[in-house]
């Protein structure tokens, strides 16, 4: 838009300067046209000069009536020796001549006020006359309303006037669909990273024009770059899991073995240590893995809830349950289809365990985001115990609620997403909100 409005503006002005330009040079033809044509009448009116009685008198006056109308629009005068000699049309008025030196046969074109305080464009020749004549100097001038020259310079513009706003529209309209064709390719390039957001394209390519190339040129060796920064987060998240692996099971290991001996109480601290341990790992492996990949990986949600329900409906909690899915199909999240199904599971797990008949799986668009949404027709979670078990990581009994939600809402975390509980008359509805 600042492209269009700047080239509709450069349009205008620059035909404004070209109408005022050629307003000038048109005035300038016609006051050349109008010099010429009194050039010929001052001709006429030396002509016509002979020499009486009461001395220089124009026995042949020009043709044009408009000399011997008062105030006609056209003059003549002479001033020599013997006097002056004006034309009728001048009436009881003269050209102010103004006092110049001009050589025999020299000429002046001036701008003067004349009768009635109209502005005349006045022809000035000097000449000797003739023996015949008299002899000596003459001043001879032949004038015009200017007015004339400037009613036609304004009929000229009038005239023109239509055509420059159509060429205006034209060029207009030609500037726009010159900036539409030529940023078109920078709206498919914005549709195509889009597609890389959603997963539905892994790189840019190279099927753009010569000047967007080096933009996706970049943006693909930008990728790039995060898909080996994302494998060595994974590697790292592997090895500090294999590393805390072996001495955790030392741990459990050791409890055992203190309480085969007897020592029931110092077994159970090592034991609850250890397993707060590795649930502290779990949960920030979960954190490192899913912030490291979120940028630039997706899941279709539908195809990892029917993977996860095909699993869960073989288990003894799920086998008794009513499954119900109401997924769009295509709809897709930014985290990887391995996340989101361990969030999913964990949740789905905890529902199954406290479900009395079904469960519904369902998932909506909200804007930007994804509500995925597991509702169970179970007893439910207190309200004022909900966000203490999802900010502490605490237990709503044994069997590890709170460990799912947990799981989940630091999955969700890392992927700038959140969760959210909610009754659901009866029951309890857990939302995964993701981008």
């Amino acid at each position: 838009m600042r492209l269009a409005l700047a080239g509709a503006i450069a349009i205008l002005a620059a035909l404004g300067l070209a109408a005022f330009g050629l307003s000038q040079l048109f005035g300038g033809h016609v006051e050349r046209r109008a010099v010429a044509e009194m050039s010929v009448q001052l001709d006429q009116v030396l002509a016509g000069l002979e020499r009486g009685e009461d001395g220089l008198t124009l026995a042949r006056p020009p043709a044009d009536p408009r000399f011997r109308q008062p105030y006609g629009g056209l003059y003549w005068q002479i001033e020599g020796a013997d006097g002056m000699q004006r034309s009728r049309s001048l009436w009881d008025s003269a050209l102010d001549l103004p006092v110049d030196d001009l050589g025999d046969g020299g000429i002046h074109v001036h701008r003067l006020i004349g009768p009635q305080g109209a502005t005349l464009l006045v022809l000035e020749r000097s000449v000797m006359l003739t023996a015949r004549l008299g002899g000596g100097p003459a001043r001879v001038a032949v004038g015009m309303e200017a007015a004339e020259l400037d009613a036609a310079r304004r009929a000229f513009i009038a005239d023109l006037a239509p055509y420059l706003g159509l060429l205006a529209l034209v060029l207009t309209g030609a500037g726009w669909a010159q900036l539409w064709i030529g940023l078109r390719p920078l709206q498919g390039l914005g549709a195509r990273i889009s597609a890389l957001r959603s997963g539905q394209a892994e790189r840019v390519g190279t099927d753009w024009p010569v000047e967007l190339r080096p933009v996706a040129g970049e943006i693909d060796a930008l990728l790039t770059a995060r898909e080996a920064e994302t494998d060595r987060a994974r590697a790292r998240a592997a090895d500090l899991a294999h590393g805390l692996k072996t001495p955790l099971q030392a741990l459990m290991g050791e409890a055992a073995r203190l309480r085969a001996a007897g020592a029931d109480q110092q077994a159970d601290g090592i034991e609850d240590t250890a397993r707060a341990m590795r649930r502290i790992v779990d949960r920030e492996l979960a954190r490192a893995r899913t912030a490291a990949r979120a940028s630039d990986v997706s899941a279709d949600v539908g195809q990892v809830a029917e993977r996860l329900l095909a699993v869960l409906r073989r288990t003894p909690d799920g086998d008794r349950l009513d499954w119900r899915i109401d997924i769009p199909q295509g709809m897709r999240v930014a985290l990887d289809p391995a996340d989101l199904s361990e969030a999913l599971g964990a949740l789905a797990e905890n529902a199954a365990r406290h479900a009395i008949s079904c469960v519904t799986v369902s998932a909506r668009a909200q804007e930007a985001r994804t509500l995925l949404s597991i509702t169970d027709d179970g007893p439910g979670i207190p309200a004022d115990r909900r966000a203490a078990l999802i900010a502490r990581h605490g237990r709503a009994d044994e069997t590890g609620t709170g460990l799912g939600l947990a799981i989940a809402a630091e999955i969700a975390e890392a992927a700038g997403g959140k969760l959210t509980l909610s009754d659901a008359a009866p029951g309890l509805t857990v939302t995964l909100v993701l981008p």
